[in-house]
């Protein structure tokens, strides 16, 4: 049975020094003032043109992030990979609007294709469709693409041509490629482009994976229909599993419009969900693919029983486990350890074009109730254990 508590696995990688480092982040991101008073700095010194680059890149950018471009990602890639994990090549700039930036950004998405397909390290990549659409065309379409303009049908068909462009070039080089959940309401219209593309791509094999939130608690239904679609359609369904990232907007959102809020009304209803789905899915695995994307450690070792269960072995390449670079180690570490698929989510991008991201994932770790108190318990207990083994 797997374990995760053995720091000498979760840490292997890693030397004191490294230890220290993020040690000390997340003694850092374990206080919510200081976190504040950080991200307020830090936006201050941007605006101000101060030269801060360099000291992000060392601290918060080093844990989370491979690099500023794939090329510098070469390290992370061969560090992980030689420790029996992947790399999940995440393009993490955010904020772009023009269709110059969403032609870039498509054209990064390949790249991290290519990058893959010449990678015995790289089993996914992965986008956002916000990353190469305008948000208010996916929400206007959301409900119905017949309330669109004439000129915001060709703008949605231009976003439409870039989403196949990508899982077209996934398809050629045998590289599965994640379609990542967003707010609920763009969420239909990205399921239902991103079930488009698995119609034409999925018929072999899970090419195109749906990024399904079980936060949102009609998620478990949804899973059950989108199964019975593709045995309708004949075609795969891949399925990256999550608990989610949207909770508070989404909540806020509702109160203020006035509509029932999509959030399971609490986090025991969302872990049964995920748990429902996890047995759901290995029931199905001869026309599903899994990523189970997890920080629980429950749900980690409920899968490992599941595929037990199923008699389905640790290393059948349709279930993978995936966590965020630089979290949750000890749960990566030792499942792959123990001959599971397990990989990394690796973000990259210009320093300053990914603060966004690296400030959510300051918040998460000091909002997630035991997130950062967890890591720095294991990383106390492993720098303990190489003392006294000295």
């Amino acid at each position: 049975m797997v374990s995760f508590e053995n720091t000498e696995i979760a840490f292997k990688s890693k030397t004191d020094s490294d230890l220290s480092r993020a040690y000390w982040l997340f003694r850092i991101i374990a206080s919510p003032r200081v976190v504040k008073f950080g991200k307020a700095a830090t936006n201050f010194a941007l605006k101000a043109h101060l030269p801060i680059n360099g000291m992000i890149k060392k601290t918060i950018f080093r844990q989370f992030c491979g690099g500023e471009t794939i090329e510098e990602c070469e390290k992370t890639i061969q560090h992980l990979g030689a420790f029996g994990i992947g790399t999940i090549l995440d393009y993490s700039v955010e904020g772009k609007t023009s269709p110059e930036d969403f032609e870039k950004t498509t054209l990064e998405i390949i790249a991290t294709l290519d990058k893959a397909k010449n990678s015995s390290y790289i089993p996914f990549a992965v986008f956002k469709v916000t990353g190469i659409a305008q948000f208010h065309i996916l929400e206007k379409a959301n409900d119905s693409e017949d309330a669109l303009s004439a000129d915001e049908k060709t703008q949605l068909d231009l976003v439409k041509s870039r989403v196949e462009r990508i899982c077209r070039r996934a398809h050629e080089a045998n590289i599965p490629v994640f379609i990542d959940a967003e707010e609920s309401w763009i969420q239909d219209i990205i399921d239902r482009i991103t079930e488009d593309m698995m119609q034409l791509f999925n018929k072999e094999r899970a090419i195109v994976f749906n990024t399904i939130q079980m936060y949102r608690h009609d998620r478990l239904d949804f899973l059950v229909k989108a199964i019975e679609r593709a045995r309708a359609g004949s075609f795969h369904y891949g399925i990256k599993l999550v608990r989610g990232a949207y909770m508070e907007k989404e909540r806020a959102r509702a109160q203020a419009k006035g509509y029932p809020s999509p959030i399971q009304p609490d986090k025991e209803a969302s872990d049964s969900d995920y748990n429902s789905a996890l047995e759901i899915i290995l029931q199905n695995i001869n026309i599903l693919a899994l990523c189970a994307g997890t920080h629980n450690e429950h749900s980690s070792l409920y899968l490992t029983k599941l595929m037990e269960k199923y008699s389905i072995s640790p290393s059948d390449k349709r279930i993978y486990f995936a966590q965020l670079l630089g979290m949750s180690d000890h749960i990566s570490f030792n499942l792959s350890d123990a001959g599971y698929n397990v990989a990394k989510y690796v973000p990259y991008g210009p320093v300053k074009e990914v603060l966004p991201y690296l400030l959510r994932r300051a918040d998460e770790n000091t909002s997630v109730a035991g997130q950062t108190g967890r890591e720095l318990g294991l990383i106390t207990k492993e720098k303990n254990r190489r003392k006294a083994s000295r």
